[in-house]
C-alpha cells in the first residue's frame, strides 16, 4: 500500500477535531438550557454504565486491531485474515456482553428505558471497524464517517429536543447517529479486504494479546468514567453528576484536540518500531511532546483564568458549580496529552504492554480509592481532585518506565519556553480581566490577546515547535516565509 503522509493524516484528523470542537460549542449551551443539569446527569450516569459493557465486549480490540493491521498493512492477504479474525472475535465477545447487559439493566429499575435505548450503542460498537482504517492509515475515511455522525446529531438536536422531557429522544439521537456512521465504513471494505476462506481463520489466536490490552483499557476506563458512575450512585442529587459531566465535556473537547496527533502517530510508531529505526522513534516522540506542550499550557492556564466568565455565558444560569470543577480538572489536558505520548504512542506500539498496564492499573486503583473517600463529603469536587491525582500518577509511572530509552530531564526541558510564554500570556489575561467592560467582549479580548502574547513570546525565544510549523507552511503562506527567514534563517 502507498505510504500515507503523517502531516496529511493529521490534517484530516485535525479537520474533524475542529468540527468536533465547534459543534459542541453550539449544541452544549442549547442542551444545558433545554435538558437541565438533572437530565444531563441521568444520561451521564446510565451512559457510563453502558460504556463498561462496551469495554468488556470489545476488549482491547480498538488499539490491538489498529496495531496488528499496521504491522501487515502492505500485505493484502495477511491484512484480510487479521481483519476478519479480529472482527469475528469482537462479535463473539460483544454478544456475551450484550446478553449480560440486557438481563442486568434492561429488565427492571428506575432507568430501564434509557438502558434499553443504550443497547443500540452496544450494537454500534460491535460493527465498528474504525480501528482497521486507522491501522492502514486511511484517516480520510474515518473523518468522513465522523462527519456523517456529527451532521446527523447536530440537525436532530435542534429538530427534536425542545424540553427536559425529551431526554429519551436525546439518547436515541446519540445512539442512532453512531450506528449509521459505523455502517458507512463498511462500504469501503471491499477495496482493502480479499475473500478469505473461513478455514484460514484462527479467531482465538488473538485472544491472549487482546486480553493483555484489555486490562489497561478497563483500568483507563475506571479513572475516566468511574467518577460519573460513583457520583450517580453515591449522591442522590443527579444534578451533581450533571455539573461534573458539563465540566468534563469542556475538558474532553480540549483533550481531544491534544490527543488527535496520537491517533495518527500510533500506526506510524508501530511501523517504525517494526523496522527497528530507534532514532526515528525518538524524533517522533520529541516532536509529539513539543506539540503537547505548545497547546496544553495555554489551554490549561487560559481555562483556569476565564472559567468564571465562560461558564455562565456557555451553560446558562444554574451552572455556577461548574466553575470550580473546571478549574480543578483543567490540568488534566496536559497530563492526558503526556500520557497519550508515553503510553498510546510509545509503550503500546513497541509492545511494552506490561509497563503500560501497570501504570494505568495503579491509576485506576488510586482513582477508585480516593473517590470512595472524597465523593461522599466533597461530591463532584472530590471526583475532580481524584481525576487529577490519577492522571498525574499515570504520567509519573510511565516516565519511570521509559527512563532508560529517553532522557526524561531533556523531555521536560522542552517545556521551558512554553512555561515562560504562558506566564506572559497569563499576566495579559489577568490584567484584561480587571477592565470594566462587557463579560463577552472581555473574554474575547482575553482569548485573542492572550494567544497573540503567547505566540509572540515563543517567536522571540525561537521556539523549535513554532519553527517546525513555519517550516511546513512557509511555502504556502508568503508572510510566514518572511518571518521564518527573519527569525530562524540566520541560525542555519
Amino acid at each position: 500500500m502507498e505510504k500515507k503522509s503523517v502531516s496529511k493524516n493529521y490534517l484530516y484528523n485535525m479537520a474533524y477535531q475542529i468540527l468536533a470542537i465547534l459543534l459542541p460549542l453550539i449544541t452544549t449551551p442549547y442542551l444545558s438550557r433545554v435538558l437541565g443539569a438533572e437530565s444531563i446527569g441521568i444520561y451521564s450516569y446510565t451512559y457510563s454504565i453502558a460504556t463498561y459493557f462496551v469495554l468488556f465486549g470489545t476488549l482491547g480490540v480498538a488499539l490491538y486491531g489498529q496495531r496488528e493491521i499496521a504491522y501487515v498493512q502492505d500485505n493484502s492477504k495477511k491484512r484480510s485474515i487479521v481483519f476478519w479474525e479480529i472482527f469475528l472475535l469482537k462479535c463473539f465477545t460483544m454478544m456475551i456482553s450484550m446478553l449480560i447487559y440486557y438481563f442486568s439493566f434492561c429488565m427492571n429499575g428506575q432507568y430501564k428505558i434509557y438502558f434499553r435505548i443504550l443497547l443500540i450503542e452496544l450494537i454500534t460498537q460491535t460493527i465498528d471497524i474504525i480501528w482497521f482504517f486507522r491501522g492502514i492509515e486511511e484517516f480520510k475515511k474515518t473523518v468522513i464517517r465522523n462527519l456523517i455522525v456529527k451532521a446527523i446529531f447536530f440537525v436532530s438536536i435542534f429538530v427534536f429536543i425542545k424540553s427536559a422531557n425529551d431526554l429519551i429522544k436525546y439518547v436515541f439521537i446519540v445512539t442512532l447517529a453512531n450506528l449509521i456512521g459505523n455502517f458507512t465504513l463498511w462500504a469501503y471494505i471491499p477495496k482493502y479486504i480479499e475473500k478469505i476462506s473461513f478455514k484460514d481463520l484462527h479467531i482465538f489466536r488473538h485472544f491472549k494479546s487482546v486480553i493483555l490490552l484489555f486490562i489497561p483499557q478497563i483500568a483507563v476506563q475506571i479513572y475516566t468514567m468511574l467518577d460519573k458512575t460513583m457520583i450517580g450512585y453515591l449522591v442522590a442529587d443527579k444534578s451533581e453528576t450533571g455539573y461534573y459531566e458539563q465540566a468534563q465535556k469542556i475538558i474532553n473537547i480540549l483533550t481531544t484536540l491534544i490527543t488527535s496527533l496520537g491517533v495518527v502517530m500510533v500506526p506510524r510508531m508501530a511501523s517504525t518500531f517494526a523496522k527497528g529505526d530507534k532514532e526515528q522513534l525518538k524524533k517522533y516522540m520529541y516532536n509529539s511532546f513539543r506539540f503537547v506542550f505548545f497547546l496544553a499550557f495555554p489551554i490549561v492556564v487560559g481555562l483556569i483564568i476565564v472559567a468564571d466568565k465562560f461558564v455562565p455565558l456557555f451553560f446558562g444560569e444554574g451552572y455556577d458549580r461548574v466553575i470550580i470543577l473546571m478549574r480543578i480538572i483543567a490540568p488534566v489536558v496536559l497530563f492526558v496529552g503526556m500520557s497519550n505520548i508515553l503510553g498510546t504512542q510509545y509503550l503500546l506500539p513497541v509492545k511494552k504492554q506490561k509497563e503500560y498496564t501497570i501504570s494505568v492499573v495503579i491509576g485506576a486503583l488510586l482513582n477508585f480509592a480516593t473517590n470512595l473517600l472524597l465523593i461522599p463529603s466533597q461530591l463532584a469536587v472530590g471526583a475532580s481532585i481524584t481525576t487529577i491525582m490519577a492522571e498525574a500518577t499515570v504520567v509519573a509511572i510511565q516516565f519511570f518506565f521509559i527512563r532508560k530509552e529517553f532522557n526524561i530531564l531533556e523531555i521536560l526541558k522542552l517545556s521551558i519556553k512554553n512555561i515562560i510564554a504562558v506566564s506572559i500570556m497569563a499576566l495579559c489575561i489577568v490584567w484584561l480581566g480587571f477592565l470594566n467592560i462587557n463579560p463577552v467582549i472581555c473574554m474575547g479580548l482575553q482569548i485573542i490577546i492572550g494567544a497573540i502574547a503567547y505566540g509572540i513570546s515563543l517567536l522571540v525565544m525561537k521556539d523549535e515547535f513554532l519553527r517546525l510549523i513555519f517550516e511546513k507552511l512557509q511555502n504556502k503562506i508568503k508572510f510566514l516565509s518572511k518571518i521564518y527567514n527573519l527569525v530562524w534563517k540566520e541560525d542555519m
